[in-house]
């Protein structure tokens, strides 16, 4: 008796596993090593990190900063391919395909994201943008300026107060040098608006020396 079962399952007990045997080949040759890289459409850059997952699953990978890309994944898959600034796109692996290999050039089209406008104020109520507006100071015009910048006062209260130590006359004595050197054949401009030209004078003035010159030539 017991010859007999063990004959029975020595004869049976392959079949009940071929099926799951055969089921495991199938899906072993299904199998497909999918890579690629993804590439933006007008200008064929890389783009990176795109998040390309299989539809329908929880399986998902990131290409990297080339934008290279390789998981595996079975023939008739949906791959989608998600980046952001583009548009989303998808690819049906084929199941024609002969060997367990499958390398892709997927191109991603610039999507334009349009959002809603937004205005910023520093003032945060109505209120105090009114007495902001009230107690603006206006910034002077070039006009004025250049009226400033002429007033024969400021010119001459900058010049007595220019301190005559050694680094200003060195300083002053290096910048007369090199406009006679950058003028050298031609006119010089005109030493109005020089505070050093101007206390030169203030200080020839004030010793006299425009009054001694005019009475040696009265004499």
């Amino acid at each position: 008796m017991v010859r007999i079962k063990e004959i029975v399952l020595f004869f049976f007990v392959p079949f009940l596993f071929y099926p799951v045997a055969s089921a495991c080949q199938n899906t072993d040759k299904e199998l497909v090593q999918f890579s690629g890289i993804t590439i933006t459409a007008d200008s064929l850059n890389p783009v990176p990190f795109t998040k390309i997952n299989i539809k329908g699953t929880h399986k998902a990978v990131t290409s990297d900063l080339t934008g290279y890309f390789s998981f595996v994944a079975h023939k008739k898959d949906t791959i989608l391919f998600l980046a952001i600034g583009f548009k989303p796109a998808s690819f049906i692996i084929p199941d024609t395909i002969t060997k367990n290999r499958y390398s892709l050039i997927q191109m991603m089209t610039a999507d334009t994201i349009t959002l809603t406008p937004a205005i910023i104020l520093p003032w945060p109520t109505l209120e105090e943008f009114k007495q902001a507006f009230i107690n603006t100071k206006i910034p002077e015009d070039d006009l004025a300026r250049a009226r400033k910048n002429l007033d024969i006062n400021a010119i001459r209260i900058q010049a007595e107060n220019t301190p005559w130590d050694g680094p200003t006359n060195y300083a002053n004595y290096i910048e007369n040098q090199t406009s006679k050197l950058y003028y050298y054949g031609q006119q010089q401009p005109f030493q109005i608006l020089n505070p050093f030209a101007w206390a030169q004078f203030i200080k020839a003035w004030k010793e006299g020396k425009f009054k001694r010159k005019q009475s040696t030539t009265n004499e």
